[in-house]
């Protein structure tokens, strides 16, 4: 419960090849990440033939190929993704995988995947929200692109198609491929966490570096996502906006350091800093001789280390009281 999920978003930067998507597992499970992620799609049914690309698209593909055509290359088929279960549970991972139309939900439900993610394309596609919403499994839903009234809309169509908003982690993240920072609103997360009570939050990081996502963990996100490449330089949609391995491992590493340092919230004393409580504070001294009798004032006592005497809070208490033995300069009263 206290720590962040991170998924590593593999989703297409495989560039359709099985063997590379097995690396990105491995970067995954070496960076000890919690679950990695694909997409899973029939190009001809989710894309037009006469759909554009969007421009960071056209600069990180051929400019001349349509996006059916560069989204064609990129498919798993049925048996790429029993393999990729396959080893993924042979790396002790867990496996997760977007679906963008109907067909391919009911591959994932045959694959026995135990959370859907919705991405931010299809949260305002009915019949889509209506299937997914009806299979009672975890949802993460991705909110690109969307207003507040769309996520209403989006969480209203799950639930009532069975699922609990307890069931429900919405992403808060933008739809730019890299997003610049001040694109990036994170603010936006914490907003739609207020607005929907019972719902938890994370967010799908589309920025260049690692910076974002760690302060979305320090800000309160449940699950952080994250696309990961072998290499930027690879041609393909996404590897731009990806964290190579090496970035990978730095990202968890902060993220488990954060979910350490972010605690149960109770203002107390540390176990580890209760010894130094008594090096650190001050106790009531004497500040020259005092013989018995002789009152306390601010003329010869104050406060000073060790804390292991009276409190200087008690300070008013003890002054114009009559000392009770001799004291010597630095003597605890």
């Amino acid at each position: 419960m206290n720590k962040t999920f991170i998924i590593a978003e593999a989703g297409v930067n495989h560039n359709g090849s099985l063997e590379m998507a097995f690396q990105l597992i491995d970067i995954a499970a070496a960076a000890g990440v919690d679950a990695v992620k694909f997409q899973t799609f029939k190009a001809e049914e989710i894309i037009a033939f006469h759909a554009p690309k969007a421009d960071y698209q056209k600069e990180t593909t051929g400019a001349d190929e349509s996006q059916l055509e560069m989204v064609k290359k990129l498919e798993l088929d049925e048996k790429a993704h029993i393999k990729l279960k396959q080893y993924c549970q042979n790396k002790e991972m867990q496996l997760l995988s977007t679906p963008f139309d109907l067909a391919s939900i009911d591959l994932l439900i045959r694959l026995g995947l135990e959370i859907f993610k919705i991405p931010s394309g299809e949260i305002t596609n009915l019949p889509y929200l209506r299937k997914v919403g009806a299979l009672k499994k975890r949802l993460i839903l991705s909110t690109g692109m969307a207003d507040l009234g769309e996520i209403e809309d989006a969480l209203a169509v799950l639930t009532a198609a069975g699922t609990s908003l307890e069931n429900i982690t919405v992403l808060h993240c933008s739809t730019e491929y890299p997003t610049p920072y001040e694109d990036v609103n994170l603010q936006a997360m914490l907003t739609i966490r207020n607005s929907f009570p019972g719902i938890a939050v994370g967010y799908s990081d589309h920025t260049q570096g690692i910076e974002v996502s760690i302060a979305a963990v320090a800000m309160g996100a449940a699950v952080i996502e994250k696309h990961i490449t072998l290499n930027r330089n690879l041609p393909g949609p996404d590897h731009k906006s990806s964290l190579e391995p090496d970035e990978l491992k730095l990202l968890v590493q902060a993220i488990r350091n954060i979910d350490k340092a972010l605690g149960d919230g109770i203002k107390h004393p540390s176990p580890n800093e209760i010894k130094n409580k008594f090096i650190a504070r001050k106790s009531l001294v004497a500040t020259q001789p005092i013989k018995m009798g002789e009152l306390f004032s601010a003329d010869n006592i104050s406060a000073k280390r060790p804390g292991t005497g009276i409190s200087p809070m008690r300070w008013d208490e003890v002054l114009g009281q009559a000392a009770q033995k001799d004291y010597e300069k630095d003597d605890l009263l």
